[in-house]
């Protein structure tokens, strides 16, 4: 009998597993992640549109259109002559007046950007040009190397 109780006391005192068996886990989060992963573009809803596509419009001169040229120091030129942002904007106005004066069609005006330039100097001609009641605003940009070997 002392075996049998021996035997008893020895199981009681075998050390516990305390380690966690993560392989339930590892599984459980993989099986949430494929249905987050297959739910997700369902739930995001977008505005359903058409993006424009990029062309390269050739530009057409007119005398009455007005040409911005912004340097990389922010200096603006109207029409190849430095001007002051207050200047422009009162340069804008007299030209839509004296087109308005003639009957003729309302001056465009294109906007020749330094790459380097910051935006805010750029961001002033299109406020002025806001402020004036221009309608029409272009960017004059260089096509792309690939694009000017396909011509």
């Amino acid at each position: 009998m002392t075996v049998d109780v021996q035997h008893a006391v020895e199981d009681d005192e075998q050390e516990l597993n305390v380690t966690i068996n993560t392989t339930p886990l590892v599984d459980v989060m993989l099986v949430m992640l494929i249905i987050f992963l297959v739910t997700i573009p369902v739930i995001l809803k977008t505005v359903n549109l058409q993006l424009p596509t990029y062309r390269n419009i050739v530009t057409q001169t007119k005398p009455e259109n007005i040409v911005i040229a912004v340097t990389t120091d922010e200096t603006t030129y109207y029409n190849n002559v430095p001007v002051e942002p207050t200047t422009m904007l009162r340069n804008f106005v007299a030209a839509l007046q004296r087109a308005q004066a003639a009957n003729k069609p309302l001056p465009e005006v294109h906007i020749r950007g330094d790459k380097n330039v910051r935006f805010e100097a750029i961001g002033r001609v299109i406020l002025a040009c806001q402020r004036a009641g221009i309608q029409k605003v272009g960017f004059i940009t260089e096509p792309h190397a690939l694009e000017a070997t396909s011509y």
